[in-house]
């Protein structure tokens, strides 16, 4: 039972730091949507989060058995086997890459970064998506903190028994 409790500690904390990571890419995004050069002198790129799962993990294993054995009957549903898990198992594995869309060209021939036709090229950043973005790893990090607090009184709980 504890390897099964703990076990959702650790998922729920590698929930949590993937949306810190989002939110961290949208805080810098929104700060830089008028950012015409950048240190490599281009306009500054869209930062994004891309969150795989990493197969084979003992979670992905696991998900796959269920979802098998809840095809084939609906009654089969064993409980997970508690030694398939190590102490420090990763399900997810999240890094920040740069959105390659074109910067977004605006006619302002007074900027001091006007091309010869009068555009600028500004950041490819919408800020309705960046609030959308902030607002969707808002909630999964509030889901997070929401299995974290029910692991915790389940625990609790299991002592009071």
């Amino acid at each position: 039972m504890s390897e099964n409790l703990f076990s959702s500690f650790a998922i729920s904390s590698q929930g949590m730091s993937v949306q810190r990571m989002r939110l961290s890419s949208v805080a810098k995004n929104i700060a830089n949507a008028n950012t015409t050069k950048a240190e490599n002198g281009k306009p500054y790129e869209r930062e994004v989060v891309v969150v795989r799962a990493i197969p084979q993990s003992p979670f992905a294993n696991e998900l796959d058995t269920q979802i098998a054995l809840n095809q084939t009957n609906e009654s089969h549903a064993p409980t997970a086997d508690p030694n398939s898990y190590p102490p420090d198992w990763d399900v997810l594995k999240a890094r920040t890459c740069r959105d390659n869309t074109p910067p977004r060209m605006v006619y302002d021939p007074s900027h001091p970064d006007a091309d010869e036709t009068g555009y600028v090229a500004y950041p490819n950043i919408n800020i309705v998506t960046e609030m959308v973005e902030m607002i969707s790893a808002q909630r999964a990090f509030e889901a997070n903190t929401a299995v974290v607090d029910s692991a915790k009184n389940v625990a609790r709980d299991s002592l009071d028994i």
